[in-house]
């Protein structure tokens, strides 16, 4: 024991034991149910299997709507779906992409692809518009001119 003297091994040992000998640590635990529930009380309904919601894009009431780096979050998430192929799951994202930064273009070419691509016209003329009013010197610009102009005839054609 030349390096170090007794006391710093002891001490060592001793903090090995209590953070091992203690029940895991963490950062909320539920509160404990009651085992006396009022008989009124109704049960919460398990949620439909079909119908598919995502709740993480459902802000808290005390959580910032401009919040950037949640928009890239979604962004990331909703492509994830879309490669995956759920289109009504990456719109939510995208949608609450375009709430997270509201002045982001990005998430705009985005919703008007899931929107496309789920038979959303309207909605996907009105999002790509928004990504070219938010970004008019885009590189796919052109792309995007002719996507809304050949939605746009869709639509007409489908009034008439």
């Amino acid at each position: 024991m030349r390096g170090r003297p007794l006391v710093h091994w002891m001490l060592a040992g001793a903090g090995i034991i209590l953070l091992s000998s203690g029940p895991p640590l963490r950062a909320q635990d539920p509160a404990p149910e009651s085992s006396s529930k009022p008989a009124d009380t109704p049960t919460p309904k398990k949620p439909d299997k079909k119908q598919k919601s995502d709740t993480a894009t459902q802000n808290a009431a005390d959580q910032p709507s401009w919040d950037p780096l949640r928009a890239e979050k979604d962004l990331e998430v909703g492509q994830y779906y879309m490669r995956k192929g759920d289109v009504d799951a990456a719109i939510d994202r995208f949608q609450d992409a375009t709430t997270a930064k509201p002045g982001y273009a990005v998430p705009f070419r985005f919703l008007g692809e899931a929107q496309e691509k789920k038979g959303l016209k309207k909605q996907a003329i009105a999002s790509y518009s928004r990504y070219l009013d938010l970004y008019p010197h885009a590189e796919d610009g052109d792309k995007i001119r002719k996507k809304i102009d050949k939605l746009r005839n869709e639509v007409e054609r489908k009034k008439k």
